[in-house]
């Protein structure tokens, strides 16, 4: 047992009057003590218990990011005009609608936006589908390469994945804690804004309820991290919803987020979210719209490809955004990225 471990629980664990924040460094300390084992499993329980009740300041959360930066892993730094986009999408997957960030992803890296995800297997709560599953069904299978082949994967294609099981096994016995108390603990949290990317990076981060927000952007000013976009997301995604007002917190490297609404019919796209009813038939749309089909789910990566090309600086707005994103899919380029990330990770296996 460590006593040091202790003393930090008693700290976050002593009920609602008389319980006490956690500094950035005893956050750091405590998250380092639990990855390394150095705390028992009675002790780790008990801290990710109390820190859910308690809710982690933005403070704990940058310490906690202190932990998985000195301890975990980083794709290294590529040349680029501009910053790399990091997508924080909730490791549990999703349970209730389609998700598009692959085809976003492709579609960026074919206009020379770098972009890096990360995500393991299916992990609780939800244990829905993950990126890792969408990737593999689309040819892509990023589970067997050495974080130096994933970097040489980045580096020829713009598109780079970092697998914890394979990249930093450390966190993956706070995964099996998760499941044993059935709670998403704040490190599924701080997970959405984590950056395993040593370059000039651009954090994109889903979420769900307003006050997740604000904790995301003060701790990202704590970690000197300005550029960055917040999405109230589907299922807690960066994919922006189509049947409400898509949420948006521009952090352009002010104080204060710009904040952005938009309204799919503005656009002439549909306003239902497309459900997802099963992989193999998500994969299907997917094939159809990276050959150029028009579908209720070609609407849904219009609607994304088009924000983020728009974010990222290569449109000048929403309508040119949606309009270059048909142009991609409609003649094959988007496809043909996919092509060439397959050829890069098999010709290295």
């Amino acid at each position: 047992m460590s006593n040091l471990f202790r003393d930090l629980l008693k700290k976050i664990g002593s009920g609602q009057h008389t319980s006490h924040n956690l500094t950035r460094t005893e956050a750091g300390l405590a998250t380092k003590m639990m990855l390394l084992g150095e705390a028992t499993p009675a002790q780790i329980g008990g801290f990710l218990i109390a820190h859910r009740i308690k809710r982690p300041t933005s403070e704990e959360l940058a310490g906690m990011l202190d932990a998985y930066e000195e301890l975990g892993p980083k794709l290294q730094a590529i040349p680029t005009e501009k910053p790399t986009i990091v997508f924080g999408i909730p490791y549990d997957g999703r349970t209730r609608t389609a998700p598009v960030s692959p085809l976003t992803a492709l579609l960026l890296a074919c206009c020379g936006q770098n972009v890096i995800m990360h995500g393991g297997d299916r992990l609780p709560t939800k244990y829905g589908l993950p990126l890792v599953e969408i990737w593999q069904s689309l040819g892509v299978d990023w589970t067997k390469l050495e974080l130096s082949k994933t970097q040489h994967v980045l580096e020829k294609t713009g598109i780079g994945f970092v697998y914890p099981p394979m990249h930093f096994p450390l966190i993956k016995s706070i995964w099996e804690y998760r499941d044993q108390i059935g709670k998403r603990p704040p490190f599924a949290s701080m997970e959405l804004i984590w950056c395993p990317y040593a370059g000039d990076a651009h954090i994109v981060t889903g979420f769900v309820h307003p006050p997740t927000e604000e904790r995301f952007q003060a701790t990202l000013s704590h970690m000197g991290i300005t550029n960055f976009t917040t999405v109230k997301g589907l299922e807690g995604s960066c994919d922006l919803p189509q049947d409400r007002t898509a949420i948006i917190g521009l952090g352009n490297g002010t104080k204060t987020i710009e904040r952005l609404l938009l309204v799919p019919r503005e656009y002439g796209l549909t306003t239902k979210n497309i459900p997802l009813n099963s992989t193999q038939e998500l994969i299907s749309e997917m094939k159809s719209v990276l050959a150029g089909s028009q579908s209720e789910l070609m609407q849904t990566a219009l609607w994304n490809s088009g924000f983020y090309l728009f974010r990222c600086g290569i449109c000048a707005d929403m309508s040119e955004g949606l309009a270059k994103a048909q142009e991609l899919f409609s003649c094959g380029v988007v496809l043909d990225k996919l092509r060439e990330l397959q050829q890069a990770i098999n010709s290295i296996q």
